[in-house]
């Protein structure tokens, strides 16, 4: 029988994992740097038991790598393996739409539509970490309206290795148009058309891949180049 010993935890170590999770996000670890246990827990002011469970979860994402005797990292993600993941998100969140949209009340609409204004002002006040927070929140709110909790447990396992293009993009990311693409989404809510809300979730993922695609393989051009700057230092 799990005791409250156990139970507190695994709460703790949830606290933990979202923390190191927003860290990732925001760019405070950046790819292939290592996160150390002691350091963690002495910043957080708990053991390393929850740090180590956080970790062996942030592992399960795919997000981090652990490697016997040298401890965590963050993994550095493809364009491939990011792309791929969106793939699997639309199809999910268009499963997830038309589950929500059959069974939507009055205050669903109400929720979203006000997720919605919340994402304008984030946009409007050019705050594109604010954004970042609402965006996921909206998505979240969708698939918890779908009423399928294995659906909503799939997207979630997926959802921090897609928001990782935020970090990925950094300053080229336009807050305008992240909240616009939105816009369609919500007018599907609004009028309760389950069509034109997946349509607009489907188009939603298309443009986010392309400008992904494009944005990723600018930063690989770029590492490139620094790799090729630094080599011919050195010789």
């Amino acid at each position: 029988m799990t005791g409250p010993d156990a139970l507190t935890r695994s709460v703790l170590a949830d606290q933990v994992k979202e923390r190191l999770l927003e860290s990732i996000l925001d760019g405070s670890y950046p790819p292939d740097s290592r996160i150390v246990e002691t350091a963690v827990a002495k910043e957080l002011g708990t053991s390393q038991a929850p740090v180590r469970e956080a970790l062996r979860g942030l592992e399960a994402l795919g997000i981090v790598e652990i490697t016997p005797f040298r401890g965590a990292r963050v993994r550095r993600l493809d364009t491939a393996e990011l792309l791929e993941a969106y793939v699997v998100r639309s199809t999910i969140e268009v499963l997830g739409a038309r589950l929500a949209m059959a069974r939507i009340t009055d205050d669903d609409v109400t929720a979203l539509l006000r997720i919605g204004e919340d994402m304008r002002r984030a946009a409007d006040a050019g705050d594109g970490r604010a954004l970042a927070i609402v965006d996921a929140s909206f998505h979240e709110k969708i698939m918890q309206l779908s009423g399928n909790g294995t659906l909503l447990r799939v997207w979630r396992s997926l959802e921090p290795m897609s928001r990782t293009y935020i970090t990925l993009v950094g300053p080229n990311s336009d807050p305008q148009w992240t909240c616009g693409l939105h816009d369609p989404i919500l007018d599907g809510v609004r009028s309760r058309d389950a069509d034109a809300v997946v349509r607009a979730i489907e188009r939603h993922f298309d443009e986010v891949r392309e400008r992904l695609a494009g944005s990723l393989a600018e930063v690989a051009e770029q590492q490139d180049h620094a790799a090729e700057q630094q080599a011919t230092a050195t010789s």
